[in-house]
């Protein structure tokens, strides 16, 4: 398989709790791909893996063409990465913020304040650029947080539940972003809890499905044909994969099923 990021039979346990167990996914490059499951289905656990922080205990992973193992310092040149918490300064404001990050990256000075104020352009922050990020609203800070992993202009960017704690009008700010991100021909991929943020950012329905928890669910846009699903030989945990049965037709009064495909999996809970 090839693709900005190809996961294949990827492992990951903690003592007896296997996180992830035989996943794959293949997302293709300016693709948004939503990773759709409750606490504990291991979103956090793949983006870690995702993203160089952890290593998987078996499988194959790859970010922009490169093995997430043997190669993790070029992955980590080609990937931005927004954690579930905001990795701000709050005393400083927001352009010393995106400066500060710019020479953690080795950026020199001058090069770290253009794309400063580039980026704070770009979110719509360019007044707010000298106010201390303690004053931002939960929305702001989130877009100022979004702009900070996009410091190193990243190929493939891996976003942890970027709105959880976010009021309506934060959530549709970021959710803009993101859109503006996957235009431009970012690669996206985003854990989130809720299934309307995965019904914004995406079209469609491929599953990635555990037998231990209640099923994460992944869904992109702009890629090729919807991987299917269905579950590997010997009764074990399923996998997002492109062979198997064919996926459900989609449900009735929705307008590619795909909604009440995901509330159908996620009420039923534990297998």
């Amino acid at each position: 398989m090839t693709g900005a990021i190809v996961v294949e039979g990827v492992r990951k346990r903690y003592g007896d709790h296997h996180a992830l167990d035989g996943l794959d996914l293949l997302a293709g490059r300016g693709t948004v791909h939503a990773v759709l499951g409750p606490n504990g289905a291991g979103k956090t656990t793949l983006v870690r893996i995702l993203s160089t922080l952890l290593r998987p205990d078996g499988g194959r992973v790859e970010v922009a063409g490169h093995d997430v193992v043997r190669e993790a310092r070029r992955v980590r040149s080609r990937i931005g990465l927004l954690g579930q918490n905001a990795a701000l300064d709050e005393e400083l404001g927001g352009r010393q913020n995106l400066e500060m990050f710019g020479r953690l990256h080795h950026v020199g000075s001058r090069a770290a304040r253009a794309r400063a104020d580039e980026l704070l352009e770009r979110f719509g922050l360019a007044g707010t650029g000298r106010k201390a990020v303690r004053a931002y609203s939960g929305g702001m800070r989130r877009r100022l947080d979004l702009a900070a992993s996009l410091i190193t202009d990243p190929e493939v960017l891996f976003l942890d539940e970027p709105t959880t704690g976010l009021d309506p009008r934060g959530r549709s700010e970021v959710w803009a972003a993101v859109r503006s991100l996957v235009g431009g021909g970012t690669t996206v991929l985003l854990t989130t809890q809720y299934l309307e943020e995965a019904d914004q950012l995406a079209v469609f329905f491929p599953l990635a499905v555990r037998r231990f928890a209640p099923e994460p669910l992944t869904k992109h846009h702009r890629g090729g044909p919807a991987p299917r699903r269905g579950r590997p030989p010997g009764g074990g945990a399923g996998r997002a994969f492109s062979g198997g049965n064919p996926s459900p037709p989609p449900c009735p009064g929705s307008a590619d099923g795909a909604a009440d495909v995901v509330r159908a999996a996620v009420a039923s809970g534990p297998r």
